[in-house]
C-alpha cells in the first residue's frame, strides 16, 4: 500500500534564500506516515487511547536536492518491511513537475505504551490493520 499526496512550498516552509527548510521536509514525511496509518483505519489519537504510541526509533534521510518556494511537492510514502517488532517506512519527496528526487528517507518505528515502556510484540490493532492493508503477515 502506498500514500501520496502534494505539497505546495510556503514561504514559511524556506530558508532566507528561497530553499526549503530541512525541518519542512521532516514535517511532510510525519505526515505522508501518519495519513499512511490513517487510510489503513489507525488514527493516532485512537492508538493513543489504547495506550499505543509509535515513535521514530531510527531515521536515515537522504538529501538528493533543494526545493524552492513556490514548488508543488509530491510525497510519497509506503511500508519497506514489517517485523513483529517494527514498522519501516519508505519515503521519497519529489518536485511534481519536473519528477527530479529531492529526498530518499527511511523511517523505523516502534509501539510503545504511552509511559514509554515498549510494547514487546507489534499490539493486534496494529497488526492486523497492516495485514489487511498489506496482505502480508507480521
Amino acid at each position: 500500500m502506498k500514500h501520496t499526496f502534494e505539497q505546495k512550498v510556503y514561504y514559511s516552509d524556506t530558508d532566507s534564500f528561497g530553499i526549503v527548510w530541512h525541518g519542512s521536509y521532516l514535517r511532510w514525511l510525519e505526515m505522508g506516515r501518519v495519513d499512511l496509518c490513517e487510510s489503513m483505519g489507525l488514527n493516532m489519537l485512537d492508538l493513543e487511547k489504547q495506550d499505543i504510541v509509535l515513535p521514530v526509533t531510527n531515521m536515515n534521510i537522504r538529501y538528493k536536492a533543494s526545493g524552492k518556494l513556490n514548488d508543488i511537492v509530491i510525497v510519497e510514502t509506503e511500508v519497506k518491511k514489517l517485523t513483529p517488532v517494527t514498522i519501516v517506512f519508505e519515503q521519497t519527496i519529489r518536485n511534481k513537475e519536473s519528477g527530479k528526487l529531492f529526498l530518499q528517507a527511511e523511517f523505523e518505528v516502534v509501539a510503545v505504551h504511552n509511559d514509554g515502556r515498549l510494547h514487546r510484540r507489534m499490539p493486534e490493532v496494529i497488526k492486523n490493520a497492516f495485514e489487511k492493508g498489506l496482505s502480508c503477515p507480521v
